[in-house]
């Protein structure tokens, strides 16, 4: 991976990022990239798809929901095979 260092970040972003990064569990840097990803619409990592695909799941009315097939049903599927 490639580093990227950022000289003289102003105060108030700098305290908003620090501030966001220790709300999500996150470092600094880890919270910058975070946001970068974001504002470029780059898909950054796995907990962000799982995010995305709650999100989604969570965003479905109950007809949808029905289709989905739960685990038991699958590993009963898969074994049947």
């Amino acid at each position: 991976m490639t580093v990227i260092h950022i000289r003289n970040v102003p105060d108030p972003i700098y305290r908003r990022l620090a501030e966001q990064a220790q709300r999500e569990h996150r470092s600094l840097a880890q919270q910058t990239l975070a946001v970068l990803s974001r504002g470029l619409g780059v898909e950054m990592d796995a907990k962000a798809r799982r995010k995305k695909v709650l999100e989604a799941i969570a965003g479905m009315d109950h007809s949808q929901t029905k289709k989905l097939r739960g685990p038991a049903r699958l590993i009963r599927e898969d074994r049947s095979r």
